[in-house]
């Protein structure tokens, strides 16, 4: 059985999604109820995955370590589709979410609200200009991977929930919302989240 180190709403998600399509148990724990998340990873970050002696970090690579051990059908095995997947999967982790990251950073490091708005304002369009590119490439299938999701779905179908939490307008496409509310709807999305929710509740009795 794998553990995954987590924080509620964090890309971990994705990892954690991936891992139950993988159709593998996994063990959930909770950063914040550790007493130093360093000696898990010196960089204090989410997702980590233990695999026996093994302790991975960064979610992507974490991702194409999972869809190399095991068979699957979120990552082709070889030729131009496989290199397609893993630019879309790179363009998700090193793209998209550092856009996203902007808008936390802003909101915990500046003051004044005039600026802090405009400044959330103008990433929220560089935000929506990526998903403008996403839209693009849906113009003729369900998802980035064609007619069943891959793992840049997921990831990016995580990362679309991170706008809520600011007083911005991302434009997502139609056709993107689509494959966001598909990705939602998997029945491993579904399980991720009900198991962090009861992970939650049990750490706060």
């Amino acid at each position: 059985m794998y553990t995954l180190y987590y924080s509620p709403g964090t890309c971990a998600i994705a990892t954690q999604v991936i891992l139950f399509e993988l159709g593998q148990e996994v063990k959930i724990v909770d950063r914040a109820h550790l007493s130093d998340f360093s000696e898990i990873t010196p960089v204090k970050a989410v997702p980590v995955l233990v695999d026996g002696e093994r302790t991975l970090t960064e979610g992507a690579a974490i991702i194409l370590y999972l869809l190399a051990k095991h068979q699957n059908s979120l990552l082709p095995t070889q030729g131009f589709e496989r290199q397609e997947a893993i630019q879309n999967l790179m363009f998700a982790n090193a793209t998209m979410h550092p856009a996203y990251s902007r808008l936390f950073f802003i909101a915990a490091n500046i003051d004044d609200e005039v600026v802090k708005q405009s400044t959330l304002n103008k990433a929220a369009d560089a935000i929506s200009a990526l998903w403008d590119y996403v839209e693009n490439n849906l113009q003729t299938k369900m998802y980035l991977g064609g007619d069943s999701p891959s793992a840049a779905d997921i990831l990016l179908a995580v990362y679309a929930t991170w706008g809520d939490y600011f007083p911005v307008d991302i434009r997502i496409g139609i056709r993107s919302r689509q494959m966001i509310e598909s990705v939602h709807a998997m029945p491993s999305f579904q399980r991720t989240i009900e198991a962090q929710r009861i992970e939650s509740e049990h750490n706060e009795d």
